[in-house]
């Protein structure tokens, strides 16, 4: 009688098996991992993912040559994987054949120049030639392809911390190299300040991330990107900062009198994608009693709070648009919360904070600058640059936050830009939104 032959695998089967044998592998099953590729390499054998996965068990077990002819047949069968001719690379690599390893490294790179192996590999491969400059820059290449907040897979992540401490020498030679000359262009020029020079050799350097604007709404062309303005800029601040001790004492009334004044202030549809927000929707953990919520006065809190209104009243630089401008609020943010990092809707306008109650372990960042409040000390920032805030403490934090126009816009441009908003809210009968 016949024997019955294997009934052919397409390709998600191959790969169920082959997921299969890693999770046995991995768990500690290795006969169980073994026996599963083993039948699925007869029944598969020149399948391209099967030839990768055998050749990287041989390459463990130091059988070099076997590996490489593995991945050679396994590139000839899918030459457009990338992932397959990094594998032959570190084959050629075991049996010592550099020339031929640079070259499968760079078929890789060439079909995904953000490839993290093959960067990584190409960056081992320099800096065993001795080109250590030429090893920084690749290795500095592969360290931007991550990410922000992503996890390196455990395989690189030994050959991610070499990098990363090749590249910092590298820049701890070149910071000593720019010390002496740029010192003199500084004392030359005296005392104009140089922050964005710095802001520049940071990014340059690797130190310091680049953030942009991303209103969510209206974005205003060739307005500059700045994180937090310079304080210097709005002396107006300065009434508002001698304020704070009654503005705090108006808040605490609130609190205690008037606790239902205070709403979520993320509250979505429940119907609406949230995205980040989900946790935080419809949420007191995040609550806000407002004076003024997007141009509406709230008479009955505004006389709660005399003090607080008349400061704001006083402030030159406050936006009046009809169903959109000002708004003007308490934020308390509950122990243990968080607000994930998100953006808010228009560049034109500016946030400022004037924090009240701050427990330790509060924070906030916007783009990659990252600030602890201190209360009495207000500071102005610009919400269209992702930002995030923080409270770790096991007390509530409370700050008050308002809007004010971006002062690089010129008198002309700010009516401009009223006019255009009311009548493009009133066209489309839009909702009112919230900034951040």
């Amino acid at each position: 009688m016949n024997s019955a032959v294997p009934a052919p695998l397409d390709d998600a089967a191959i790969i169920r098996v082959l997921q299969a044998s890693k999770a046995a592998a991995a768990a500690g099953r290795t006969g169980e991992a073994e026996q599963l590729l083993v039948r699925l390499a007869q029944q598969a054998p020149n399948h391209p993912a099967v030839l990768n996965e055998l050749g990287v068990r041989l390459l463990e077990r130091r059988a070099a040559e076997q590996a490489h002819a593995l991945f050679v047949r396994a590139t000839q069968a899918d030459p457009k994987h990338p992932s397959l001719w990094t594998n032959l690379a570190s084959s050629l690599k075991a049996l010592g054949r550099r020339a031929q390893e640079m070259d499968a490294i760079e078929r890789a790179l060439q079909l995904e120049p953000r490839h993290l192996s093959a960067l990584l590999q190409k960056g081992a491969y320099l800096e065993e030639s001795g080109d250590l400059l030429s090893a920084a820059r690749t290795y500095q290449n592969a360290l931007a392809s991550i990410p922000p907040g992503a996890e390196a897979a455990p395989a690189v992540r030994d050959a991610l911390t070499h990098a990363r401490a090749l590249v910092e020498a590298d820049y701890a030679v070149l910071t000593a190299e720019l010390e002496a000359p740029l010192a003199a262009i500084r004392e030359r020029h005296g005392s104009v300040p140089q922050r964005r020079v710095e802001l520049c050799l940071e990014a340059l350097m690797g130190k310091r991330s680049v953030y942009y604007s991303q209103p969510t709404w209206m974005y205003f062309p060739e307005l500059p990107a700045i994180e937090f303005f310079e304080r210097a800029d709005f002396p107006w601040l300065d009434a508002v900062e001698a304020a704070t001790d009654e503005i705090r004492a108006e808040l605490l009334r609130v609190l205690a009198a008037d606790r239902e004044g205070l709403q979520p202030y993320i509250d979505f549809p429940l119907d609406m994608p949230l995205d980040q927000f989900r946790e935080l929707n419809r949420s007191r953990r995040w609550s806000a009693y407002f004076l003024w919520n997007q141009s509406a006065a709230d008479a009955g809190h505004i006389a709660r709070c005399p003090v607080t209104a008349r400061t704001l009243e006083a402030i030159p630089a406050r936006p009046r648009i009809d169903a959109r401008a000002p708004t003007a609020f308490f934020s308390i943010l509950d122990a243990n919360t968080r607000i994930p990092p998100h953006t808010g809707v228009t560049n034109t306008r500016l946030t400022v904070h004037l924090p009240l109650v701050v427990p330790p372990g509060c924070g906030f960042r916007v783009g990659a600058t990252t600030r602890e409040w201190v209360p009495g000390k207000a500071w102005v920032f610009d919400d269209t640059i992702q930002h995030e805030a923080w409270n770790s403490s096991d007390t509530p934090r409370a700050i008050l936050i308002f809007d004010i126009w971006n002062p690089l816009l010129t008198a002309a441009e700010r009516e401009l830009i009223k006019t255009a908003t009311e009548i493009y809210v009133r066209h489309y009968a839009l909702p009112r939104e919230r900034t951040a």
